[in-house]
């Protein structure tokens, strides 16, 4: 009787080739499943690929971002004044270009004929009415006198005139005179009063009329000399004077030559103050503010100033900012003396930026290649203010992404790029 197959079992035992089976077969899937994911990709990804030597790349981080405008300007004089004609004559240039001079060192003189001759004819209008007020005056002194005399007499009169009255009185008691010839006495008395009255009148009203003829030819002669004094002013400012201690910077007319009035002649720089002027871009012109600071380099020398002045008016698409600043010995600074500047906007703190590259340009600051370990991925980024050395990050990046900061034109818009 047969109860179970076990009697037809054989029992064999692993050798080992059949242990390493399973193995290579898991890795012959591997590289099967690996080869499908490369050849799903486009043939514009990772099928590109580009030397690391050829990229610049930077760190997005966190930080303050200080808004400026870089820029380049000169060094100009803060006074420079251009000295013009008074008068229209013939010019002679006393101060050569390059010449230093003090204030109020004469630097050019003009020649006009017609003013000085001018001058001296008022002047003698000056001394004629002079004289005509100091004989004015013996003339009041001697009617004054005459009216003084005629007082006087008066006075007399009228002494004499009281003396018969009170005569008169008493021979009128002892009847020794007639009472006609004593009414006249009195009538006498009476004239000589009035003619005393008169005389003094008279005398004081010609005391205010010589008084007022003698101020009127006084006020004649001041506004005489005034006009005198002007034109000795305008004589005078034909020998032009330097307004500041400087240098003589250029003639703007010819050695003899005849000019108008209120044309220029020369400049004058005043060497002891300088300031920066600077070419800024009109796109930033509504930006900028008097008082801003302003980072001035001198080669390796940086200094720190502020504006001073903005020009209302664009020329060449750029604004002329005026920059004034602390100046030292050591600067030696120059006319016309090139230099670099950065207008300091504002102070963004805790922000996410990173180095400026030429991605900005290539990509139209909206496209970005981002490391993973050796694959560069293009990304969508939107970016913010920006400085001379940094960008503000606002979408696209973390703290710590590394970015390709250079051109991504080499990627040609793959979506993967393999960094070798």
């Amino acid at each position: 009787m047969i109860q179970d197959t076990s009697g037809q079992d054989i029992i064999k035992q692993a050798n080992t080739s059949s242990k390493l089976k399973l193995p290579a077969i898991f890795g012959i899937v591997a590289l099967l499943v690996s080869g499908l994911v490369w050849s799903s990709m486009d043939s514009d990804s990772i099928a590109t690929s580009i030397k690391r030597s050829e990229l610049r790349f930077a760190t997005l981080e966190r930080g303050t971002l200080v808004r400026d405008i870089p820029t380049t300007g000169k060094i100009v004089a803060a006074n420079a004044p251009v000295l013009y004609s008074p008068e229209q004559g013939s010019v002679t240039l006393i101060a050569k270009p390059g010449d230093t001079v003090a204030q109020g060192d004469i630097v050019a003189s003009i020649e006009s004929h017609k003013l000085t001759n001018n001058l001296k004819q008022q002047q003698a209008l000056l001394e004629g009415m002079r004289s005509s007020l100091e004989r004015a005056r013996l003339d009041a002194r001697r009617q004054q006198l005459k009216a003084q005399q005629t007082l006087d007499m008066a006075k007399v009169d009228l002494e004499a005139a009281d003396r018969e009255s009170r005569r008169g009185d008493q021979l009128i008691e002892s009847k020794l005179i007639s009472k006609i010839d004593f009414e006249k006495s009195k009538d006498d008395l009476q004239k000589a009063k009035l003619l005393f009255a008169h005389a003094g009148q008279e005398a004081q009203l010609m005391k205010d009329t010589l008084s007022f003829e003698l101020k009127n030819t006084a006020l004649e002669v001041q506004r005489q000399a005034l006009v005198v004094n002007e034109l000795e002013r305008q004589v005078a400012a034909l020998n032009i004077k330097a307004p500041v201690a400087g240098i003589i910077g250029n003639w703007l007319t010819e050695q003899k030559a005849r000019i108008a009035q209120s044309q220029p002649i020369l400049t004058v720089v005043d060497l002891s103050a300088f300031e920066a002027e600077l070419a800024v871009p009109e796109s930033y012109a509504d930006e900028l503010g008097i008082g801003m600071a302003v980072e001035l380099s001198f080669g390796s020398v940086m200094v720190m100033g502020e504006l001073a002045s903005i020009s209302p008016e664009v020329r060449n698409r750029e604004v002329t900012a005026r920059v004034r600043f602390e100046q030292s010995d050591s600067l030696q600074l120059r006319q016309n003396q090139r230099l670099s500047a950065r207008v300091l906007l504002e102070h963004r703190p805790n922000v996410l930026m990173v180095k400026r590259g030429a991605f900005v340009t290539s990509g139209g600051g909206q496209q970005v290649y981002v490391m993973h370990d050796d694959i560069a991925e293009k990304t969508a980024i939107q970016l913010g203010a920006r400085s001379m050395s940094h960008i503000e990050v606002i979408q696209g990046g973390e703290v710590g992404d590394v970015w390709v900061t250079s051109s991504i034109e080499p990627f040609n818009k793959a979506e993967q790029v393999l960094v070798r």
